[in-house]
């Protein structure tokens, strides 16, 4: 028999055991009420883009029967494709072969596409579907997860690293996800957990549920895990390519440039801010009436919703806004409202991003909880972030802005480098009635009629301070502008930082509030 023909023979039969594998895989997977590793790679990449490698390897392992053992692809898929004719290096796990459970030969093939990722310079998609360490392989697996984690690490900051969680990932394979830029998640189907509900009730006797430990809920909303929540897999699959329309593929190039589109009617910004100070209001109405096509791609949109980030476009280009939310807590800054917005301003500092911030806040969540849970040290992250970024940045104070919460919101004192106010705004220490009561204490006290002294003291510290005329006349505000005029206050600063230079004091790196 020549070789042509033996090679003929052989792709033919290895053709016919992967055909019969994958219908077994979707059956395993249909019943789970999952979709298969290929059919996941095949759903996020553009039609017929998708080149697989290293579809050969095999386990070298030997112990406990698993020399014996054929595990197709070593129970993970490799390769490359494009979305939105971009290209893309991707991998999925494959829960159908040994639970998905990663190996050496399993973390080899997934380190050789991060090293063609980093090289490429081009996104790494990491599809998650793994029931752990593979206990036969030992300490080389343990060996494995390392070298995940050194090389998710060191293409921080360097290419985007997108996690999609669409089964278990439970032990320390969760801290894969955890080192990446944005991780997403799928109602029902996924689970992050370090310790499993056997061992807590082993360990502590409590009884909990998988779904209540880690489930996509939990992870979107109550531990911050997860930035994208979706109710199926399809769902999850149009947020990821709507995402990597606002990033670069590298921190060396810019967001693709869309054209210009101006923001709906519908979002009439002069009329969204209630002429009651203390009314809230939906300050996702303010970005979408700024927005080009009042289009705004929020992020960790369940997590810490008294504040909100996510991405817009200005002119066509992407920008990262950062905003209080009044309608949530007054809008305050506490202990994961910090961290959230720290993390995705240095994110957008990484990959070339201007950013843009909203003020309407009344400072910081007061009480012994958020100071027993570190409130000083988080909160401090977000100062970090904003005075080390080094992109375009810009501030619109809206209406109050009090105390540590207006330093924090990217003021002038951090580096901002425009900052523009509406007419409404309010800026000093603290807000007029606790002003009033402190600075007058004693006045008050010492009237015939306390309630009325306090009214007309609360009235004299409103009408000097709870405007942005003291701040402008200091040089802290750069102007005072219609909130018509806000759109295009924002694109011209834009315009005028585009090619930014900020002298960056050489070091190794900083010291975050980590």
């Amino acid at each position: 028999m020549s070789l042509i023909t033996r090679l003929k023979d052989y792709f033919s039969k290895k053709s016919d055991i992967e055909e019969q594998i994958e219908v077994l895989a979707k059956q395993k997977q249909s019943k789970m009420g999952k979709l298969t590793a290929r059919q996941r790679i095949e759903e996020i990449l553009d039609n017929g883009t998708f080149h697989e490698y290293d579809l050969f390897v095999e386990h070298q392992a030997v112990d406990f029967g698993l020399d014996k053992k054929y595990l197709p692809g070593d129970g993970v898929i490799t390769g490359t494709g494009t979305i939105l004719g971009h290209p893309v290096c991707i991998y999925a796990q494959d829960f159908t072969v040994a639970g998905g459970s990663l190996g050496l030969a399993h973390a080899r093939k997934i380190t050789k596409i991060m090293d063609h990722a980093m090289t490429l310079g081009l996104p790494i998609i990491c599809i998650n579907d793994s029931g752990g360490a593979r206990i036969q392989e030992g300490v080389n697996s343990l060996a494995g997860y390392g070298e995940i984690f050194y090389r998710n690490t060191r293409a921080s900051g360097v290419i985007p690293q997108i996690s999609v969680i669409l089964g278990p990932c439970a032990g320390g394979a969760v801290y894969s996800p955890a080192l990446t830029d944005f991780v997403f998640v799928v109602d029902k189907i996924s689970k992050m957990f370090i310790t499993g509900p056997e061992v807590i009730k082993t360990v502590l006797g409590e009884e909990i549920s998988m779904e209540d430990l880690g489930g996509a809920r939990v992870q979107a909303e109550i531990t911050g895990n997860a930035h994208f929540y979706a109710e199926t897999e399809l769902e999850c699959f149009e947020q990821i390519k709507r995402l990597v329309t606002f990033i670069p593929w590298n921190n060396r190039k810019k967001a693709d440039k869309f054209p210009s589109i101006q923001p709906k009617s519908l979002f009439q910004i002069d009329k969204i801010i209630p002429e009651e100070p203390s009314n809230p209001y939906d300050i996702r109405d303010i970005i979408k009436a700024i927005a080009d096509n009042s289009d705004f791609f929020e992020i960790h949109e369940l997590w810490a919703s008294n504040i909100v980030i996510g991405f817009v476009r200005l002119n066509g280009e992407t920008i990262g806004v950062i905003a209080n939310q009044p309608l949530v807590l007054a809008g305050v800054l506490d202990v994961d409202s910090s961290v959230k917005a720290a993390r995705f301003i240095r994110f957008c500092d990484a990959f070339n991003i201007p950013l843009v911030t909203l003020v309407d806040l009344p400072g910081y969540l007061p009480g012994v909880d958020q100071e027993h849970a570190g409130v000083i040290r988080h909160g401090a992250k977000l100062l970090y972030a904003y005075s080390e970024a080094t992109v375009p940045k810009i501030t619109v104070i809206l209406r109050k802005a009090y105390g540590g919460g207006y330093i924090a919101m990217c003021s002038r004192h951090l580096g901002s480098d425009f900052v523009f106010a509406w007419p409404s705004a309010e800026i000093a220490v603290m807000g007029p009635e606790g002003a009033a009561n402190i600075i007058f204490k004693q006045e008050i006290a010492n009237a015939d009629n306390p309630n009325d002294v306090r009214k007309q003291k609360v009235a004299e510290y409103t009408e000097k301070f709870a405007n942005p005329y003291i701040a402008a006349a200091a040089g802290h505000i750069d102007a005072v502008i219609n909130p018509l005029e806000t759109r295009e206050y924002v694109l011209h600063a834009l315009q005028i930082a585009e090619n930014k230079v900020d002298n960056v004091i050489h070091k190794k790196h900083g010291i975050p509030p980590f």
